[in-house]
C-alpha cells in the first residue's frame, strides 16, 4: 500500500474512530441477544440505537430533500466511502454500512471479513450510461478492445476499476499476459495523470474525470473508447455482526428505506442536486454537474436482485480465476431480508 493511500485511510479511520466512541459502531446497539441472520427484520428501532454510515453523497440527498429527519436520531454519518477504506473501517469496528461499487463485498469475504449486501442500485440502459471510459494516453493508438494487445494498463486489484480491466480483457480475448498491467491507485485523478504523463497508455477512468481529461489533454491528442460492458452496480453492504443485533439490524432497513427514497429524489430532482451536491458539496462547476447527471440516466432499484446476482456470480468466477482466490457465491453476499425494502420505500413515497 503506498504511503499516500496509507494515509488517507488512516486519516479516515481517525474519523470513524471518534465517531464510533461518540456512540456508534463500536457500541453494542440495543444489547438484546443475537439475531439470527434469516429471522425476520425488526421493525422497530429501539431508543439509543446509532449505526455509522459511510455514504456522504445519500446524506446530502437527505438533507435536500428534507428526509434527514427520518434516520438522524440513529445514524452517524462519517465522511467515508470507497471499498479500501470501508472495509479498513469494518475492521476497525468503527463503521456499521457503506457505499461501494461491486467489488469490495467480493475482496471483503475474500480476505475473511463477513459482510452482506443490503441495497442495490443500478442503471437503466446502462450500456448507454457507463460509469467508466477506457482512457487513452496521447499518441497511443487504441481503437477497439483488440488494441489493447501489447500496452500498459492501470489497474487497481480489489476495486471496480480493476474487475473492470480484467473483464474487458476477457471481452477482447486477451489475458493478463498479452498486456503490462500497471498497479496504479484509482483514487483522484491519479489515472488521469498517469495517462497524461505516459505511465500508462490506457486507464479507466469515471466521472467528471473522462470530461476533464479529453478538455485538458484532447488537444495533444488523448482520447476515450467505450469498453461495452455493465460496469454499473453500487452497493450499501454492512459488516454481519451489525445485523446480528437486533436495534442495529432494525435501524439499517429503515436507513435503506431512506437510501431508496433518496436516490429516486435525486433523479427526480436534478437541478435542485446539481446545486446542492456537485457544486456546494463537492465544488464542481454547474457544468460538470449537468455533465454528471445527463452521463447517469436514470437509476434501477429492483425488488428482484435474481439478476444482479447472477452477474455477480459471474464476476467472482472470473476473479477467482485470475487472482487464484476461491470461488464463493454471490448468493450469499446478498441479505436477501432487504430485497424489496428500497423498492417498496420508493414506491410508498410516490403514493
Amino acid at each position: 500500500m503506498s504511503r499516500t493511500k496509507y494515509a488517507v485511510i488512516a486519516a479516515a479511520l481517525a474519523t470513524v474512530a471518534l465517531v464510533a466512541g461518540c456512540g456508534g459502531a463500536a457500541d453494542a446497539g440495543s444489547g438484546s441477544a443475537k439475531l439470527s441472520l434469516d429471522a425476520a427484520l425488526p421493525a422497530t428501532v429501539p431508543d439509543g440505537t446509532k449505526i455509522v454510515v459511510g455514504d456522504p453523497a445519500t446524506e446530502v440527498a437527505l438533507k435536500l430533500s428534507g428526509q434527514i429527519d427520518k434516520v438522524s436520531k440513529f445514524v452517524q454519518f462519517a465522511n467515508l466511502s470507497g471499498g479500501p477504506q470501508t472495509t479498513e473501517a469494518f475492521r476497525a469496528h468503527a463503521l456499521d454500512l457503506g457505499s461501494v461499487a461491486e467489488i469490495p463485498p467480493i475482496h471483503a469475504t475474500w480476505t475473511g471479513l463477513h459482510v452482506k449486501i443490503v441495497a442495490s442500485k443500478f442503471r437503466k440502459d446502462p450500456l448507454e450510461h457507463p460509469i467508466y471510459k477506457l482512457g487513452i494516453a496521447p499518441g497511443v493508438s487504441v481503437k477497439t478492445l483488440g488494441d489493447l494487445r501489447g500496452k500498459k494498463i492501470a489497474y487497481s486489484p480489489g476495486q471496480a476499476q480493476g474487475a473492470l480491466v480484467l473483464k474487458v480483457l476477457q471481452k477482447a480475448g486477451l489475458t493478463k499476459e498479452d498486456v503490462k498491467l500497471v498497479e496504479l491507485p484509482s483514487t483522484g485523478d491519479v489515472y488521469s495523470n498517469a495517462l497524461a504523463a505516459k505511465q500508462v497508455d490506457v486507464a479507466p477512468i469515471g466521472g467528471v474525470q473522462i470530461k476533464r481529461y479529453l478538455a485538458k489533454y484532447g488537444k495533444d491528442g488523448a482520447g476515450t473508447i467505450d469498453h461495452g460492458l455493465r460496469d454499473d452496480a453500487g452497493h450499501l453492504y454492512v459488516v454481519t455482526e451489525s445485523l446480528e443485533d437486533p436495534g442495529k439490524a432494525a435501524a439499517i432497513r429503515a436507513y435503506v428505506a431512506a437510501w431508496g427514497v433518496a436516490q429516486n429524489w435525486i433523479d427526480k430532482h436534478p437541478k435542485e442536486w446539481i446545486q446542492g451536491y456537485y457544486v456546494k458539496d463537492q465544488g464542481l462547476t454547474e457544468a460538470d454537474g449537468q455533465w454528471l447527471v445527463d452521463n447517469a440516466g436514470h437509476p434501477d432499484i429492483s425488488a428482484d436482485w435474481s439478476d444482479a446476482i447472477q452477474r455477480q456470480q459471474q464476476t467472482i468466477e472470473l476473479l477467482a480465476k485470475e487472482t487464484g482466490n476461491k470461488v464463493i457465491q454471490a448468493k450469499d453476499l446478498y441479505d436477501l431480508r432487504f430485497q424489496t425494502v428500497a423498492a417498496d420505500a420508493i414506491k410508498g413515497a410516490t403514493k
